[in-house]
């Protein structure tokens, strides 16, 4: 069963060149230290942006069962 979904980041692929945050229609990421970091999690629309521009698939969605 397909639950909610979760934004995922794996920190060690990150180069922090900041093109998620960039097209993130809510401003959901930031650089932070040379990695992305998530500073607004309540406004993530899910809407996978971040996931089709990382150059590194160092973020991405998964689905969580509830």
């Amino acid at each position: 069963m397909i639950g909610r979904e979760k934004l995922v980041i794996e920190t060690g692929w990150c180069k922090g060149c900041g093109i998620c945050a960039a097209f993130c229609p809510g401003q959901v990421l930031e650089i932070l230290n040379e990695k992305v970091v998530v500073k607004k999690p309540e406004k993530c629309v899910f809407c996978g942006q971040c996931e089709l521009r990382c150059p590194d698939y160092a973020i991405y969605l998964v689905n969580v069962e509830e």
